[in-house]
């Protein structure tokens, strides 16, 4: 359930699980994970082909490398913690004002709320301003102990070593309604138009040492 991983063979292994039934003509896998924007859609719940994988308790990290290169103008590609409260620390492609060349992207952390009825609220935290074709996001999520409720941080980095934290720690929920429990997820969808892809190089999720345990002889 943890170490690194880097999408190789022709299909996606038995521990993901997609948060609709998915289209197979928008993702592959063979040295990476390719997705292409399957969906229009405003927030992360409505979007189709995001790829989930259970957070691990008490405390684990999910670290990903996104090429993001080909993303158009409106595309939000990324890596999230999702719950009925989600949050997601994503490349969000802006057209880059007159005079400017090259490719510029806000990325920060965005929380998105779900209910019954599929209301939603949306709060940007925090942002910075990037100008490569290539990221590092990191998820942090924790399962507390019973009456306590899950939270998580996220995280950034340019190089994949010195990590920055993006907006203040949050807290998922752990309503009925939202029986999927708590989940890394990655996503890329389009909120004008389709027809772009990104590539997730490798997916790393990681345990504190003094969680990990030896399995007990059977």
């Amino acid at each position: 359930m943890t170490g690194v991983g880097t999408f190789d063979g022709t299909t996606v292994k038995p521990k993901w699980e997609w948060n609709h039934n998915s289209d197979n003509g928008k993702w592959s896998v063979n040295n990476g994970l390719t997705l292409r924007t399957a969906t229009v859609a405003n927030d992360l719940y409505w979007a189709r082909n995001i790829l989930t994988d259970r957070i691990q308790g008490p405390t684990s990290t999910a670290t990903i490398q996104l090429d993001y290169a080909t993303m158009r103008d409106g595309d939000r590609a990324g890596l999230a913690l999702l719950r009925d409260l989600s949050a997601w620390s994503a490349s969000n492609e802006t057209a880059a004002p007159h005079g400017c060349d090259g490719q510029r992207l806000d990325h920060g952390q965005q929380l998105e709320h779900h209910r019954l009825r599929h209301r939603h609220r949306h709060r940007h935290r925090s942002r910075e301003r990037q100008r490569h074709g290539r990221s590092h996001l990191a998820a942090r999520g924790r399962r507390h102990p019973p009456r306590r409720l899950p939270s998580g941080n996220l995280l950034h980095s340019t190089d994949g070593t010195n990590f920055t934290r993006l907006g203040p720690a949050f807290t998922m929920g752990d309503t009925w309604q939202f029986f999927m429990g708590c989940r890394f997820t990655l996503t890329n969808y389009a909120t004008r138009t389709l027809g772009c892809s990104v590539r997730i190089a490798r997916f790393a999720l990681t345990t504190p040492r003094a969680q990990q345990r030896p399995s007990p002889r059977i």
